[in-house]
């Protein structure tokens, strides 16, 4: 699977299905994602991501399940 410009919009749910935020770039192999503003920090500290503050996370190649038309879903 490689991650292209298309997965930029898309959402990104994690394992369970659950929406965690919107791609709003990719670079490389690496999606930026915008966090909803209701994603707990219990899910944030599962994947890896810091302090609140940050207005994007990055989410490597490796950690993407898949991608399709709709959304982006994690491998956790």
């Amino acid at each position: 699977m490689e991650l292209t410009a298309d997965a930029e919009g898309k959402r990104v749910v994690n394992q369970e299905g659950t929406k965690i935020g919107t791609v709003s770039a990719v670079e490389g192999s690496r999606a930026h994602v915008h966090p909803d503003p209701g994603v707990s920090d219990t899910i944030k500290s599962k994947l890896g991501w810091g302090d609140a503050d940050e207005e994007t996370y990055p989410v490597d190649e490796a950690d993407i399940e898949s991608v399709d038309d709709d959304e982006v879903r994690l491998k956790r």
